[in-house]
């Protein structure tokens, strides 16, 4: 079977060009996914107070539950533009509105790249007239909306799956983008993903924001939420049989078909981080609240100082019980235990009698797990994150406005 991709759904075309946004010769910066007929819709875009225009004009866009194209650019994150960046977010819509035969309020808007500059609008109108005229639905189109939208990026990120659902084979696919900058809160982060699902926006609506929350919003490479996070789904319906409702048993196989969909590109952009050489699953259980135990967890998985000690492959666990004890969790610090791996490293209020050189040969793998239990109730989460290099330094030093 071939392998699955983002225009593996029915009723999906994508295309992906190079119109000279990026300042690399040659690089893809515009892509535009389109659906056949207008197509169940929803989207969560991020919480930071300062957000660029497309996030502006895609929360009124996306009321709309239902449609048509997305049309995305790199290398630009039209933040921080005033009215002019408003202005060149509508130009946009209007454009590939025009282009794929739709209206402007059916097409979804996406920036991303360097704050604080206008868009190159003397460019733009030649890239999606010339990304609709390359429109096609064969992995090489889908390959190339998936580049067309990366930025410090060093691989492409898909994903997709399959499941018999009702009387139907519905599939899901998707493409993200992100590396740095990542701490959703619904990172750079863009995602765009694909069903033939037959349901509604609404119940779309339900599925995404679930899956999001546990997959994008539990990932982070540097604790900075970006002002263009956005991750959309599009259902095409083309897959038929009954429509997917809430509350049913095909609604539970369908969300999890789609968490499972995202959970996977959120790996991808761990694994991506700007200069990373580790994946890090930060574990927090006992907690009072799932709230508590996400403060906890997001400490440590924030914390440079761990994420340097991971990187040097040093089980510096003073590093992590210390960031718990900042995180604002209640427990009582001779009720908490920590591993590295399955290597009970402190507990009681002091260091155990661990194997060191267990705990530095899975420090020096390329997964590593912390795991902390707080010892105040039976709540947990999970926060996964990466190591800090030095290549993670350079990356942002070079990447100049």
């Amino acid at each position: 079977m071939a392998e699955l991709n983002l225009l593996t759904p029915q009723g999906f075309q994508a295309a992906g060009v190079a119109c000279g946004i990026k300042t690399q010769a040659g690089a893809m910066d515009l892509g535009l996914l389109l659906a056949d007929t207008p197509a169940a819709a929803a989207a969560v875009f991020t919480t930071n107070k300062v957000v660029a225009a497309p996030v502006v004009l895609g929360r009124e866009t996306i009321q709309t539950g239902r449609l048509r194209a997305v049309v995305v650019n790199s290398g630009n994150a039209n933040a921080c533009t005033g009215e002019q960046g408003m202005a060149d977010a509508r130009t946009m819509a209007r454009l590939a509105a025009e282009a794929v035969g739709a209206s402007p309020g059916e097409v979804l808007v996406s920036s991303t790249g360097i704050i604080g500059r206008p868009l190159p609008m003397d460019r733009i109108p030649a890239g999606i007239a010339q990304a609709a005229g390359q429109l096609d639905r064969t992995p090489d189109a889908a390959e190339a909306f998936a580049r067309a939208i990366m930025t410090t990026d060093t691989a492409m990120k898909a994903s997709a799956a399959q499941a018999d659902i009702g009387s139907a084979r519905v599939t899901v696919a998707g493409v993200c983008k992100g590396a740095g900058m990542i701490s959703p809160a619904m990172a750079t982060m863009l995602a765009y993903l694909t069903t033939d699902a037959r349901i509604g926006p609404a119940a779309l609506r339900s599925a995404l924001r679930a899956a999001a929350d546990a997959s994008f919003n539990t990932i982070t490479v540097d604790g900075h939420t970006s002002t263009n996070d956005t991750a959309a789904v599009l259902a095409s319906g083309a897959a038929g049989g009954p429509e997917i409702a809430e509350d049913t048993a095909d609604f539970d196989r369908f969300a999890s078909l789609l968490a499972g969909v995202c959970a996977e590109l959120a790996r991808k952009i761990v694994a991506d981080g700007e200069g990373a050489t580790r994946v890090v699953e930060v574990r927090v259980e006992g907690a009072r609240t799932e709230a508590e135990a996400a403060l906890a967890a997001r400490a440590v998985a924030n914390s440079p100082l761990v994420k340097c000690a991971v990187h040097g492959g040093d089980p510096n666990w003073g590093r992590t019980v210390s960031a718990v004890g900042y995180s604002g969790a209640a427990f009582d610090a001779d009720k908490l235990r920590h591993w590295i791996g399955d290597e009970l490293v402190f507990a009681g209020g002091m260091p155990t009698r661990y194997d060191l050189a267990r705990c530095q040969e899975h420090m020096a793998g390329s997964r590593v797990l912390l795991r902390v239990d707080l010892g105040a109730g039976k709540a947990a989460y999970t926060c996964t994150t990466c190591d800090l290099s030095r290549d993670y330094v350079a990356i942002n030093a070079d990447y100049h406005t």
